[in-house]
């Protein structure tokens, strides 16, 4: 049997399933394998890691901190592997049953639904799992093996070379009834330096968020902040019906404007622009499916560029601040 630093490289799949599972008889039922087979490699595992990996908490079990370390790593060498012995298989997306796993922020979720619609209808059977950016994943990168592909906002990547998928740009949102809110000449509705600083706002605990800070302090002005929230997609929602505003992206705003009841404003500071980009391992690189789901991806963005004119007064008037991308 093959070994690696005095380990069998077969129980790598036993490792992960036992670390997917959290539990030796369903871990042994998806490889079919014995119980006590599986209580045997746990036992190896063990003693191979000096770590308990899997502890008893209550009924169940949980990961101790080195084995959450080891699931993106056992998941990630397992599919290395089976592409090692597979160099020729090709991607049929009409029939294959692939499971994408992608790490994305809401903000890049809107942006990119109609490429996720489209992979739907080239691909019926293929799964496209979907887990939300976390702070540690942007701050540390730790466990971005566990993901085919990861997209968010620039700078997240400690390393590598993301790619840049969709442009937006900070805009205010204000309820209807906000007194503040003027109509301006060409038709727009405006928030002034002054407004900002007297009303209260609500805001994003993302770090993108420094960005807005940075351009209120180019104007004057420090955000009276009295509501948090974990993402921008929250926003319009929880100002609504208040005096509070809040700034947020402006494709999200338009999409959103409606549904909330708020109003879009352009803002007093002028252009602040959020880039999100898609960060994918260089191990994937030859994988014919992740082309594939890259290719999609891609070619989903010809119509997602946002205009950097003024804005429209009619929130759904979706041609009045959309153009072609210019890539």
């Amino acid at each position: 049997m093959a070994s690696a630093a005095g380990i069998d490289v077969n129980l790598l799949a036993v490792l992960q399933a036992l670390l997917e599972h959290r539990n030796v008889t369903r871990a042994g039922e998806c490889l079919r394998l014995s119980q006590p087979t599986m209580s045997g490699a746990l036992a190896r595992l063990r003693q191979h890691f000096g770590d308990e990996l899997l502890v008893r908490s209550g009924r169940e079990y949980r990961l101790t901190p080195m084995a959450c370390g080891l699931l993106p790593a056992a998941q990630e060498a397992l599919r290395q592997v089976e592409r090692t012995l597979s160099p020729a298989a090709e991607f049929d997306p009409t029939t294959s049953r692939r499971r994408f796993s992608i790490a994305i922020s809401a903000q890049s979720i809107l942006a990119l639904s109609g490429g996720f619609r489209r992979v739907h209808e080239l691909a019926p059977w293929v799964q496209l799992e979907t887990w939300p950016i976390t702070t540690t994943l942007l701050e540390t990168g730790q466990n971005m093996l566990a993901y085919d592909v990861v997209i968010g906002p620039e700078g997240f990547c400690p390393d590598g070379d993301p790619e840049e998928l969709v442009r937006d740009r900070l805009v205010y949102v204000a309820d209807r009834a906000n007194p503040r809110l003027r109509s301006s000449a060409d038709g727009t509705w405006r928030l002034t330096a002054g407004d900002l600083a007297e009303l209260p706002h609500a805001a994003t605990r993302l770090r993108q968020a420094a960005l807005l800070t940075a351009a209120l302090d180019r104007i004057g002005v420090t955000a009276n902040v009295v509501l948090t929230a974990g993402s921008w997609l929250a926003l319009p929602f929880l100002i609504a019906g208040t005096d509070l505003v809040a700034a947020v992206p402006e494709r999200l705003a338009r999409l959103t404007a409606a549904a909330a009841g708020v109003t879009v404003t352009e803002p007093p500071f002028g252009t602040v622009e959020l880039v999100e980009v898609a960060w994918w391992h260089p191990m994937h690189a030859t994988d014919p499916a992740l082309s594939w789901l890259r290719a999609i991806i891609l070619g989903s963005l010809g119509s997602l560029a946002l205009g950097r004119g003024q804005l429209a007064s009619d929130p759904l008037d979706e041609e009045a601040h959309l153009v072609c991308d210019e890539a």
